[in-house]
């Protein structure tokens, strides 16, 4: 396996406590917030302290965990320690409804406490543990992504990535940004173009920090500049990350990805999506099931807190959209790069 050690843990529990990167100050502060009961958990996935779909998956155990110890606390009967926790954590899903980790990983965090013969501080007990082992796994996953992505990228390419999916979307080291690492630590004349990804900018604030904090060379550009530089010949590729992808292929992705897609397709240019099988939603057939998250319309019409176009203008701020799996070269998972048929590929790598 690839080594490449990335500066950043984005999210790590830490005895009664969860400790992350506060990622809306980045770059101009990096620093740790401690999250110590579940409504500010809740709070922190809603207001994208944490963000990007490894990095919410984590969270969101870490949550039941503090929302355990909380009712852990009030001296409940068994029971009514479960059933309110079940509650709970149904209510910690609803802070981001399209990333599939969240859901994914406070199921597996339920199925825990319905399967548990411990007593209540036993429960909590194996909750942390479940936690911190969702989370080891996180890191040790996103370096086989990596690994297997770095196999398809060419020697001295640039790699062109929309949003962040780096070590600050996941625990630690990253899904997009993993194949960026593994495929640098075997080539050091890779380069990056990061597009600015509006309106929240995570490319420019925060792909381009971690990247440059790691020394990897990195070009920011703006989101409509994608295709120019496709058609004069300075990108090789496409990696990108994804927050849901259904049976059939279809990836949810920030916003502007499906644009950088149909670009890509246009200029002959290979376009992938790296993520954890984890991401994959098997339950919906296409990605007209998914669901997309409508954000606050000051992200659209604020930057840093001033205003840039008219009052009063209608503004319409889905975070996400959903790239056709026709669009997409390739899947990269740490069991492998899927290909099309994604229908067939996809059910067989969960056969296994």
């Amino acid at each position: 396996m690839t080594e490449f050690k990335s500066k950043i843990k984005t999210i790590e529990w830490q005895d009664t406590y969860s400790r992350m990167v506060d990622q809306t100050i980045l770059p101009k502060k990096f620093e740790y917030v401690n999250i110590t009961g579940g409504q500010q958990m809740y709070d922190a996935i809603k207001t994208m302290i944490v963000r990007g779909a490894p990095a919410i998956g984590v969270a969101g155990a870490h949550g039941v965990v503090l929302y355990a110890q909380e009712l852990e606390k009030e001296h409940l009967t068994r029971e009514e320690f479960i059933r309110r926790l079940i509650d709970r954590a149904d209510y910690l899903i609803t802070s981001r409804p399209t990333a599939v980790n969240l859901r994914w990983a406070v199921e597996q965090q339920k199925d825990l406490i319905k399967k548990s013969t411990s007593d209540i501080k036993g429960i909590v007990e194996e909750l942390k543990l479940n936690g911190i082992k969702l989370e080891n796994e996180d890191i040790e996953i996103n370096k086989k992504i990596g690994d297997y992505g770095a196999e398809i990228v060419p020697k001295g390419a640039t790699i062109l990535t929309h949003c962040n999916a780096g070590a600050l979307a996941t625990v630690g080291y990253g899904t997009a940004l993993g194949v960026v690492r593994s495929a640098f630590a075997k080539d050091n004349t890779i380069q990056v173009f990061a597009d600015e990804t509006r309106p929240r900018q995570q490319g420019a604030r925060i792909t381009t920090f971690e990247l440059t904090m790691d020394g990897i060379p990195t070009t920011l550009i703006s989101d409509g500049m994608g295709a120019y530089f496709m058609k004069k010949g300075m990108i090789d590729l496409v990696v990108v990350g994804a927050d849901r992808i259904a049976a059939n292929g279809d990836a949810a992705n920030k916003i502007g990805t499906y644009s950088v897609a149909i670009a890509a397709k246009y200029h002959n240019i290979p376009f992938y999506i790296a993520a954890p099988l984890s991401t994959i939603d098997t339950s919906i057939k296409t990605g007209d099931e998914i669901v997309i998250e409508e954000r606050s319309h000051e992200e659209v019409t604020h930057i840093n807190g001033d205003w840039i176009c008219a009052q009063g203008v209608n503004v319409i701020n889905p975070g996400f959209d959903v790239t056709p799996h026709e669009l997409i070269a390739g899947i990269i998972t740490e069991k492998g790069i899927l290909r099309p048929d994604y229908k067939k590929s996809i059910a067989e790598v969960f056969a296994k």
